[in-house]
């Protein structure tokens, strides 16, 4: 008898507004689907809720434009878009403001998808969600959370995994202008510090080098199966020494080029650090 291991049914929802105001504006959305997917996943449910301004798109072309290529892309990477329209309102003073909270939409048909699935991947910070993630658990769902600026603290914590999108290899594309791969001698990729002497002024950045099924095993040293690189660092080295002061943390995200060690041809140097975000 030949015995085949199950596929893991898998649920992705974007909340594309959030996302889009808070940092994840150029997040690929490929990579999002392959993180989600990871470990024998099966894509059951691709869902991204956008909002659209039907109103503006009258008379901007160009904006009808892009949200037609936008959408369209999606679909191609096989998501089913879920349009929201802004609807306008006029305030006391006479001034207008649109609303379009594709928030409930997003809950109701998780909530109601997740029958079906074993994992479900939420692209969002919004900290509404909370109910949502422990409604989901309750139901035997396990629930990631991703996403990058402002993010809340209790959605962070209420989630089976939470990973900022600054970590994920390439699903923000890094500055890189096309000189090394992310994780590679002169890449720039993202990271946090692990460990820092405070007194000696060096420490050791760790950073994701590719999405896989092992992201528990953070030290490489203890494991070779690690998806998990260090770069030596110096804190002269930082745009910004007043960080230092928080160091090490796992609150603190740092972009960085990575270079070849003078000391050891293995190992990787941090240069030219700059904090991209505090969750």
């Amino acid at each position: 008898m030949v015995w085949r291991q199950s596929l893991v049914k898998v649920g992705v929802y974007v909340d594309a507004a959030n996302i889009y105001l808070n940092g994840g504006s150029g997040m690929q959305y490929d990579i999002l689907r392959e993180f989600a997917c990871r470990d024998l996943g099966e894509p059951v449910r691709l869902n991204t809720y956008v909002t659209h301004d039907a109103d503006r798109s009258r008379w901007d072309s160009d904006y009808r434009l892009r949200a037609l290529r936008f959408h369209s892309a999606l679909r191609d990477l096989g998501y089913k878009v879920m349009i929201k329209r802004l609807r306008w309102f006029d305030d006391e003073t006479g001034n207008r403001y649109a609303k379009a909270n594709s928030d409930l939409d997003l809950a109701v048909d998780v909530l109601l998808q997740s029958e079906n699935l074993d994992r479900v991947l939420i692209a969002t910070g919004d900290g509404d969600f909370v109910q949502v993630v422990r409604a989901l658990q309750n139901k035997g769902c396990r629930v990631e959370v991703v996403a990058f600026d402002n993010v809340s603290g209790s959605l962070r914590q209420e989630a089976d995994l939470f990973m900022s999108g600054y970590l994920i290899p390439d699903l923000l594309p890094a500055p890189n202008n096309g000189v090394s791969e992310w994780g590679q001698p002169d890449s720039i990729v993202r990271g946090w510090c692990y460990y820092y002497n405070e007194e000696k002024g060096f420490g050791y950045m760790r950073f994701l080098t590719e999405i896989s099924p092992h992201l528990w095993l953070m030290d490489k040293r203890k494991n070779s199966d690690s998806p998990y690189e260090s770069a030596f660092f110096h804190f002269s080295m930082m745009q910004d020494n007043s960080v230092k002061d928080n160091l090490p943390s796992r609150d603190h995200i740092f972009e960085f080029r990575l270079i070849p060690s003078g000391r050891d041809e293995n190992e990787l140097t941090a240069t030219n650090i700059r904090i991209v975000c505090s969750l």
